[in-house]
């Protein structure tokens, strides 16, 4: 079974084409800067090779069009015919309430998915533009969705809600949904896998930090709490979102600022976190390029930013009652060991022991991190959204 996975941004089509029987990867790429100038699509060949192909790409559907193109081309494409895809499956970021687990997507489910865009007005109708394109191209063609929101929908409710007045929850669904939910549960379930754990048994703590990061505590397989809340701002510092702020602080900054809604949230998601403290990048490489050189603002951003997630470990160790296993995961989690070195250091109270060394040495791979006479599990799992989403898909078009 091939399953093409599309994952439809404001301004974005990255996708992905699975061979199911063995897992692998196709084809894969991105369309960039949909809708405006200069657009183009980044394609990565089976033998590595990449290249960049400039398209005018006006919307989606057109994106989507040429990304059909590109996969049954006859010089880079994977397959001969798009009749060879048997499935679509959509990275949806924003499933409320209604949704617990993935989809197979109609009429009656993407009437209740539009009833989300006011939780996420940004994401919600791109992904929208991404199912009606392909079905507008390929009619008929089974398509599925794939929430970030749904693995936390097993939080509780005492997890979930925010101590303001119950009818604000009632009448517009404010709470806590958390994001990244793909991730966390690929990377839990494939840690256990890994160490040879059983999944349903373990405490686990996953770290998925990237430009967006957010932690969760998962318990017998079901996440008991994640460090996002309604939207993805909550939570720990990121690369321009502030995480975690006091809303009297915010309420205070308006005033003295004279903002508006729109000039409040521009500032805490793409003027905060990283950049704001730093005022040089979003990006930890530049970051940590510039602390090693003494610039002593970034070197005050990463101490903010390894102090925040450490927090979060140690809170949801608390709130599972211990930690079996400990993951990082996404890009700054697999790739950056300062992070990793940080977060785990003086938590041998907790269990946590980690042989530094090693960690220094890794990027990216699937390893264990931990000593052995670590009590807790401490391992690097490279994330794969795209593969969960194929997964899912498959299973739910085969039954």
């Amino acid at each position: 079974m091939k399953i093409l996975v599309l994952n439809c941004g404001s301004s974005s089509i990255k996708y992905a084409l699975y061979n199911m029987e063995d897992c692998s990867v196709m084809a894969q790429g991105g369309a960039e800067r949909v809708g405006l100038d200069g657009a183009f699509v980044k394609v990565k060949l089976p033998n590595g090779e990449k290249r960049e192909i400039k398209h005018d790409i006006p919307e989606h559907t057109e994106g989507v069009k040429f990304i059909f193109q590109l996969l049954t081309d006859s010089e880079i494409g994977a397959i001969k015919s798009l009749d060879e895809i048997d499935a679509v499956g959509h990275r949806m970021v924003h499933g409320g309430e209604k949704f617990a687990h993935s989809v197979i997507l109609n009429e009656e489910v993407m009437e209740a998915f539009k009833e989300c865009i006011d939780l996420a007005p940004l994401h919600n109708p791109a992904n929208i533009k991404g199912v009606m394109a392909v079905h507008e191209l390929m009619p008929g063609m089974k398509q599925v969705g794939v929430f970030d929101t749904a693995f936390h929908q097993t939080m509780p409710k005492h997890a979930y809600l925010y101590p303001i007045p119950y009818n604000l929850y009632k009448q517009y669904g404010i709470r806590r949904y958390g994001f990244h939910g793909t991730s966390h549960r690929y990377v839990s379930a494939r840690a256990c896998e890994f160490l040879g754990l059983d999944y349903k048994s373990q405490k686990i703590i996953t770290c998925h930090i990237g430009n967006g990061g957010s932690v969760a505590a998962i318990k017998e397989g079901k996440c008991i709490d994640t460090s996002m809340g309604l939207t993805p701002l909550e939570g720990v510092m990121m690369g321009t979102r502030s995480g975690d702020i006091d809303a009297g602080a915010v309420i205070y900054l308006q005033k003295k600022l004279g903002l508006d809604a729109d000039g409040l949230s521009d500032l805490l998601n793409k003027k905060s976190g990283v950049l704001g403290i730093s005022e040089i990048s979003s990006d930890m490489r530049e970051i940590e390029d510039a602390a090693h050189s003494g610039n002593k603002r970034a070197q005050l951003a990463l101490d903010m930013y390894f102090y925040r997630v450490k927090k979060y470990v140690g809170a949801y160790a608390a709130a599972l009652g211990g930690c079996d296993v400990l993951v990082f995961t996404a890009g700054v989690g697999e790739n950056q060991s300062d992070l990793r070195q940080e977060v785990c250091r003086d938590m041998e109270f907790m269990g946590i022991k980690i042989d530094n060394e090693k960690n220094a040495k890794t990027r990216g791979e699937e390893i264990e991190l931990s000593t052995p006479d670590s009590r807790v599990k401490v391992v690097i799992i490279p994330t794969n959204e795209e593969l969960m989403i194929a997964t899912d898909t498959m299973e739910l078009v085969s039954k």
